[in-house]
């Protein structure tokens, strides 16, 4: 009869259940391994940058690029208005303060000018025949007491020689006594026009000096009346290059309309736009370089227009050749250089303004977020106050797109 054999048990290696449970717990951390967690999102690894946090010196300056300007603008105005009769220069010449450079017509203003003109000149011979009256008093005054001296010298001459004829018993007392009185005559006549000249002098003084007061306004006032004809002379008001001088022949001008500008030509400025993040830490007096040349700040314009303030920056030296409109890249010191713990400058400070940074772990598979607190930051590098340390590594991209708090790096 038939015997039953018994099989011998398979080590647990060779078991189909030891298999099985391998294989589930490998899928199982395949999956953990592979797909996100909750709250994560995965990013390729090429599409990423990283920088890592360092401790170092920091160079506080903000990225400026300045533009180079004439030093001095001095704008050339319209005086009279008129119609443009004739150019003299063209844009762009170098002309010398004072230089004419365009003539107008208008030939009401030159009525005007002339009736004024001939108003006036009848005024200054009005004065003028005033005062020749005075000049003719004055010396028909003088006449007069020049005549009473003559007639009492001559009337006490006449006296005198009567006296010694009546001495010597000549004649008698009554033929000396007529010559008294006429001495005695001339002497009051001579006193009283002597007096009367003294006032008469004090009296034209006063009246002369008020014609020629009236005389040198109504000179003035010619001058200024002539002076209108000129102010039909476009003119330089600075010497310089003549910059926008775009009038044409036969063009109407108002006064006051801007006719161009002189700009100073070898005495330049730079003119910079800077980021708002600065604004309240550039001031007048902080120094600049660019390309070995040394610059002061020396105004700065606090109104922020698409994120940026304007400021102007003198030369401390004579600059080499610069042409207007030539840009440069220029450094100003906010401060001295200082040792901080800094991290690469990237998209990321793009993101609430760097509020926070993901940073990674130490297999570069995964980077969480963290708050970040952020100090002073130059073109390469951004101070970092608290939030991450040395040795940390971030994600310096722009990673706007991520909602949650972690990232999987594929």
């Amino acid at each position: 009869m038939d015997k039953r054999i018994a099989r011998p048990r398979r080590a647990w290696w060779q078991r189909r259940v030891t298999w099985i449970a391998v294989a589930a717990v490998l899928a199982a951390v395949a999956l953990w391994r592979w797909l996100p967690a909750a709250g994560s999102t995965d990013i390729a690894a090429s599409t990423i940058e990283t920088g890592e946090v360092t401790r170092g010196p920091f160079d506080d300056y903000p990225p400026v690029r300045a533009t180079v300007a004439p030093r001095l603008t001095t704008l050339v105005g319209v005086l009279s208005g008129g119609q443009v009769e004739q150019l003299l220069v063209q844009d762009g010449a170098m002309v010398a303060a004072g230089q004419p450079l365009a003539m107008l017509a208008n030939p009401e203003l030159r009525l005007d000018v002339l009736t004024r003109e001939a108003a006036i000149a009848s005024q200054l011979g009005s004065i003028a025949g005033e005062g020749l009256g005075i000049e003719r008093s004055r010396l028909d005054r003088s006449a007069q007491v020049s005549q009473a001296e003559y007639d009492l010298i001559k009337a006490r001459r006449d006296l005198a020689i009567r006296q010694q004829l009546f001495d010597k018993g000549i004649v008698t007392e009554a033929g000396v006594a007529g010559y008294r009185a006429e001495a005695e005559y001339q002497a009051r006549r001579l006193a009283q026009l002597r007096a009367g000249a003294g006032t008469e002098a004090r009296i034209t003084a006063t009246q002369g000096q008020r014609l020629a007061d009236t005389q040198a306004r109504l000179s003035g006032n010619l001058a200024a009346v002539r002076g209108g004809l000129s102010a039909l002379t476009i003119r330089a008001p600075a010497a310089g290059r003549l910059t926008n001088f775009t009038l044409q022949p036969g063009q109407t001008l108002k006064p006051g309309d801007p006719a161009g500008q002189v700009d100073s030509e070898g005495s330049w400025k730079l003119i910079a736009d800077v980021d708002e993040y600065y604004l309240g830490r550039v001031a007048v007096g902080q120094k600049a370089k660019a390309d070995g040349m040394a610059m002061t700040v020396s105004k700065v314009l606090p109104a922020v227009k698409d994120g940026r303030f304007r400021v102007e920056l003198t030369f401390d030296a004579t600059p080499p050749n610069l042409n207007r409109g030539q840009t440069l890249d220029i450094r100003i010191t906010l401060g001295a250089a200082s040792r901080a713990v800094v991290a690469p400058v990237g998209g990321w400070l793009a993101v609430d303004n760097g509020a926070f940074a993901f940073v990674v772990d130490s297999d570069g598979t995964h980077a969480t977020r963290r708050p970040v607190k952020l100090g002073r930051r130059n073109p390469e590098a951004v101070e970092i106050l608290s939030g991450l340390n040395p040795g940390d590594r971030i994600v310096t991209s722009n990673l706007s797109s991520v909602k949650g708090d972690a990232i999987n790096i594929r």
